[in-house]
């Protein structure tokens, strides 16, 4: 198997981040240093950031309702990180991201096929987020969202957006570039002030039942993906 992907099943980070890590010299295999084409198997002796890879763990899959303030970048050494608030020894890795000021549903996994078909754009799953902005807006300002509009050199896709309040709406996404609802809001003169994301799939956060700062394990069976790709 691919050193990447075995990365990945292993539960030691998702695929992409196993390419970042050989491509910076984190990795070694049997002593030396790895290569984006090496094929390798549990007898072989795998080193990721001088930590032993142990082979392919039990898959699991957890939801946490991350609260403003927390980082998902695992940075041990920044206390506002999401490390120090992962499940006690379990080796599980965000499932894309959540940015600082955001809240809401975040999935945890050392599942790396499961991430890579949660967050790779060509699988289309849908996630949900309401959100509040600075002003109240008018059904141009829907039109304008779901049609999709610039964002980092690119035209959003076509979403789903219906407002709630005067200021606050929901909104389906099928891609998850950087801050992109905050950017899709800018370029059409508003400010978020409060993005909760409130579904992944067809998994839904209740708050009454997992409050902020808090996690729950789930069988991998209550996820339901869409299978099409698009």
């Amino acid at each position: 198997m691919r050193l990447a992907k075995y990365l990945s099943h292993c539960g030691v980070c998702s695929r992409r981040q196993a390419s970042r890590l050989i491509e910076a010299a984190e990795v070694t295999v049997n002593g030396r240093p790895a290569n984006h084409i090496d094929h390798v198997t549990e007898t072989d002796h795998i080193l990721v950031s001088g930590l032993l890879v142990k082979g392919p763990a039990p898959k699991q899959l957890y939801m946490y309702h991350k609260p403003v303030g927390i980082d998902c970048k695992l940075r041990p050494d920044d206390p506002n990180s999401l490390s120090h608030h992962l499940p006690p020894g379990e080796r599980v890795y965000p499932i894309g991201r959540l940015d600082k000021d955001s809240r809401g549903l975040l999935l945890l996994t050392n599942d790396g096929e499961l991430c890579n078909r949660l967050i790779h754009p060509k699988h289309h799953q849908e996630k949900e987020y309401r959100v509040v902005v600075d002003r109240p807006f008018d059904e141009q300002f829907c039109a304008r969202m779901s049609a999709g509009v610039p964002v980092d050199g690119t035209i959003t896709q076509v979403c789903r957006v219906e407002p709630i309040t005067a200021d606050t709406f929901t909104i389906v996404l099928k891609q998850g570039l950087n801050r992109q609802i905050r950017k899709m809001a800018r370029y059409c003169g508003y400010r978020v002030v409060d993005l909760y994301r409130v579904r992944i799939a067809n998994l839904k956060l209740d708050a009454q039942v997992l409050p902020a700062g808090h996690y729950q394990p789930i069988a991998l069976t209550q996820l339901k993906l869409e299978e099409q790709e698009k």
